[in-house]
């Protein structure tokens, strides 16, 4: 049985100024929900926007939280030390859970590069593999190799899946950048609690901004549109309705298994 989630509320503030009545409202409210709940409340300082930050700001915005009473119960984290952002795909809320429509079926229509690939990845100009996945373990029977030592079809097809991932991280790295330039990133908190009474809190996510995007001088959509950024800045947004989609898919096989 999975160890039930502490209940987490969280503040983030960035350091570009004093923090004001509305920055403390939002402060009290995350900590009397985390108090009622019995849980912890966490502060992380978004200091990803070096040219509107200022010198001990951040400094002065956790004394004043200080002064309040507002102390968090882990260690102050810095965004810009947790290193860089990469793009990443949910597909459910436990290691090894599939919730993706179909995916999991024989000839599905749509099984995702990443889940198609598990077990395998790159080192170097190399394919690893991870000896304790599942694909791996007693009663594998897709060979890897040819009686003549070359690779087999199944191997080959893993081959063309990287290559397609490892293909996508100069364009990502590219796509992420534009978006850091024109502070459209955010962080996001997700927290539900699913029909077995789990609770579970999914942090250190971040997406496009919508409020941002929205205030884009008009040369800024007309580049994100010609790069093709603004799609996938679009797709970013709309695919945080999914999370509601995968957790109802979840309840569904909670109660069928019931």
């Amino acid at each position: 049985m999975a160890e039930p989630q502490v209940p987490r509320g969280r503040f983030a503030p960035s350091p570009t100024g004093p923090l004001h009545l509305g920055s403390l409202t939002a402060a009290l409210g995350s900590w009397l929900m985390a108090r009622h709940a019995g849980g912890e409340w966490l502060l992380r300082v978004e200091d990803l926007d070096p040219p509107r930050e200022k010198p001990g700001v951040a400094r002065q915005q956790l004394e004043t939280l200080a002064a309040f009473g507002f102390l968090p119960d882990g260690p102050v984290l810095f965004q810009s030390e947790r290193g860089e952002f990469y793009a990443a795909a949910l597909f459910g809320f436990q290691p090894g859970e599939l919730l993706v429509e179909g995916a999991d079926e024989e000839n599905a229509a749509f099984t995702p590069l990443e889940v198609q690939r598990q077990g395998f990845f790159v080192s170097g100009e190399n394919i690893a593999i991870d000896r304790d996945h599942p694909r791996f373990g007693q009663g594998a029977t897709i060979p890897l190799f040819e009686d003549d030592g070359m690779p087999s079809s199944a191997l080959r097809k893993i081959q063309r899946l990287l290559g397609q991932l490892h293909g996508g991280i100069d364009a990502t790295r590219a796509f992420i950048g534009e978006l850091l330039r024109l502070k459209l990133i955010e962080p996001i908190d997700i927290s539900m609690t699913f029909d077995d009474g789990q609770s579970l809190t999914l942090d250190g996510l971040y997406t496009v901004s919508r409020d941002s995007l929205n205030e884009l001088h008009d040369s800024d959509i007309i580049s994100l549109f010609r790069s093709g950024y603004l799609q996938a800045a679009l797709c970013a947004i709309q695919s945080l309705n999914q999370v509601a989609v995968l957790a109802r898919r979840r309840n569904e096989r909670l109660t069928a298994q019931a």
